[in-house]
């Protein structure tokens, strides 16, 4: 895929909710750079969806009525190599998320996620291929998944910004800096900028 033609990213939902299907097409039509090519509701759906649709990016539901994304994943990459796969789950504490990445996930995104965090993030692993979103716990466990725009915002961080330059950059106001840096410290576990720093790149996501 070449986003750079201007052409917007093709995206293909799969979700056996109808209102979450609904939801996230409304959410995502709304965004000119990106255009739902088509649904798939069911685990038998998916791959001739989107070896029809040839989609983007996939953005995947962790449960599919008695199958899990991770079983799914594989026969995506191989039937699409070039196509990304984000994870869309409301539990992110389930051990199928890591799975998931295991798998090839490109990047997890949880269903709360606002619809600038749905679309910055749908982008990103268009441009990138990857989403570093997964906070481990001790025991290799995820627990945690920060969202796209605390990425951004933690990433910023790390490069020294400060909280009216970080909501300059982001158009956010400074409040909601620091709405985003107490979420991320939490996630992280970090009492100040100093440690999220330390612990993000412990983790991998710097």
């Amino acid at each position: 895929m070449d986003i750079t033609n201007g052409e917007p990213v093709r995206v293909l939902v799969v979700d056996d909710h109808p209102v979450v299907r609904d939801g996230v097409t409304a959410q995502l039509g709304a965004a000119r750079s990106l255009r739902v090519v088509g649904y798939a509701g069911s685990a038998a759906d998916t791959l001739p969806a989107a070896r029809e649709l040839r989609p983007d990016v996939v953005l995947l539901d962790l449960r599919l009525g008695g199958t899990l994304a991770p079983e799914i994943i594989p026969d995506l990459l191989r039937a699409l190599p070039g196509v990304k796969v984000v994870l869309f789950t409301a539990y992110p504490e389930h051990a199928g998320v890591q799975a998931a990445v295991d798998a090839g996930a490109h990047g997890v995104l949880i269903k709360d996620a606002a619809r600038g965090d749905l679309v910055h993030a749908i982008l990103t692993v268009a441009r990138t291929g990857a989403l570093p979103t997964v906070v481990t716990g001790e025991n290799g466990a995820p627990s945690q998944v920060i969202a796209p725009r605390e990425y951004e915002l933690l990433r910023r961080v790390a490069l020294g910004q400060s909280n009216p330059e970080i909501a300059a950059a982001m158009d956010i106001s400074r409040n909601t800096v620091k709405s985003y840096l107490r979420s991320v410290l939490q996630k992280l576990g970090a009492r100040n900028r100093v440690e999220a720093i330390a612990r993000a790149r412990e983790l991998g996501l710097l």
